[in-house]
């Protein structure tokens, strides 16, 4: 029987790359196939978390496959049915704004634009720390989209951070069955979250 195939896309929220690659590592047990895709922040950015070196070393040894890292990698994906569902986790507030407003110009974002035309499921997890103002808005329109789903989300530190919204990654593997079965899992808001914070 063959596996399901998911696209497991980052973007730039660094603090909580971490928790995307426990969530990866739950999905690989679960017996899903990885395929790892970063947006050009992800890809290239060295910061206090992680370097882009390794960030891609992590990457490739949890899903044994090389990064998709640019346009032309991400854009056969829909044509070609390359993966049966498309994760964004993390998925920034820029992200989310550009998604809103159908800007695609990014490997992580293009890679969803390209998966959407089959009708198959993209999961995002937000973090942003504008996720109960500017970003609200966007948030609101992608849970309007057709076949797009979202983890659950809570507060992260709402006395230093009041604004800041994080999905809790470790719902992944359980929001993806769930969106691979055509629904959303409940309920989308939570109490708060652990601050990702080092």
């Amino acid at each position: 029987m063959a596996k399901t195939k998911v696209g497991f896309a980052l973007t730039g929220s660094f603090c909580t790359f971490t928790r995307a690659f426990d969530s990866m590592k739950a999905l690989k047990k679960l017996g899903y196939e990885i395929v790892p895709i970063l947006s050009y922040a992800a890809a290239k950015e060295d910061t206090r978390f992680y370097s882009h070196e390794d960030v891609w070393r992590i990457l490739e040894e949890i899903s044994e496959n090389k990064p998709l890292s640019t346009l032309s990698e991400v854009e056969p994906i829909g044509p070609k049915k390359l993966v049966d569902a498309y994760i964004i986790a993390p998925m920034t507030g820029a992200s989310m704004a550009k998604m809103a407003h159908g800007i695609f110009d990014t490997p992580a974002l293009l890679g969803a634009k390209s998966h959407l035309r089959n009708s198959r499921p993209v999961l995002i997890a937000p973090s942003t720390n504008d996720g109960l103002s500017t970003a609200a808005e966007n948030i609101g329109k992608i849970l309007g989209m057709r076949n797009v789903y979202i983890v659950p989300y809570a507060q992260d530190d709402p006395i230093h951070k009041p604004r800041s919204l994080v999905a809790d990654f470790a719902k992944i593997p359980e929001a993806l069955a769930a969106a691979l079965a055509g629904g959303q899992l409940q309920p989308i808001l939570l109490g708060g979250l652990k601050s990702v914070e080092k």
